[in-house]
């Protein structure tokens, strides 16, 4: 499907970006990866996709709470792949406090990442794509581009924000074959996620199905995790000819979070 065109997904050397760059992979995408972590595992997974997919795969180590990084790592994707057809703004980070405790550094950093980093890709890449008259932009967001939680102001500032630009560059692509959408997840199981149940078990004294059902999965009615695998499938669709009408959506999978 994706056959001949290359993609960029930000925040990708694990969970939910690494599922997307691996499944638009599949469908035929060379893959610029995106992130920080063991070099080594990175080098494995870049080189594992080429191997398995038989694309070229090349990895950027782009900060993206810098906007001239994040510029150069657009760039770079259009010289040794030939263009940036598909964007997925996938980088995040998150932090927990009262809003008056909230540390100035953590909001700027957030805000950078979650927010801004998203912007200064899609200015990059848009005059490629509307030169060739395709492009899909895609933009993770969360079931907090939708509702609050509290004591999370610049994670839910960030992708309510986020909602907004998706909704904006949909607006003003829709005549160059270009559609831009949000994905937005409830709780994804991730290693993130994996790695943070010992701790709750231990503080709330919960077993770890009390901590999935009770802790993790309170806003979920379906009371099951959202997977990796789902989230790609999405990304892959909205990719599609299929979904080529689906522009400027905030799309929930969420076990229903939203729907209360």
């Amino acid at each position: 499907m994706l056959k001949g065109k290359s993609a960029v997904v930000t925040g990708s050397t694990s969970g939910i970006g690494l599922a997307i760059a691996r499944a638009l992979a599949k469908e035929g995408a060379n893959v610029m990866i995106n992130g920080f972590g063991d070099k080594a595992a990175i080098e494995a997974e870049r080189a594992g996709i080429e191997r398995e997919f038989a694309v070229k795969a090349i990895y950027s180590g782009a900060d993206m709470s810098k906007p001239a990084e994040i510029v150069d790592m657009i760039k770079t994707a259009e010289r040794d792949l030939g263009s940036v057809d598909v964007l997925v703004n996938n980088a995040g980070i998150q932090h927990v406090a009262p809003i008056e405790e909230f540390p100035v550094d953590k909001w700027d950093t957030i805000i950078a990442i979650n927010l801004a980093a998203a912007f200064h890709t899609i200015r990059t890449a848009v005059p490629g794509m509307k030169a060739r008259k395709w492009g899909r932009i895609i933009n993770t967001a969360s079931a907090h581009s939708l509702v609050a939680s509290p004591f999370k102001a610049a994670y839910v500032t960030a992708k309510h924000g986020l909602a907004g630009l998706t909704k904006t560059v949909a607006l003003e692509l829709a005549t160059f074959g270009t559609t831009a959408n949000c994905i937005s997840p409830g709780y994804v199981w991730t290693p993130l996620v994996e790695k943070q149940i010992p701790d709750t078990m231990k503080a709330r004294h919960l077993t770890e199905e009390q901590v999935k059902r009770d802790v993790l999965l309170e806003a979920q009615p379906t009371k099951e995790f959202v997977t990796v695998d789902q989230v790609a499938a999405l990304a892959v669709f909205l990719c599609s000819d299929a979904a080529a009408q689906i522009t400027g959506a905030n799309i929930s999978i969420d076990g229903g979070w939203t729907a209360e």
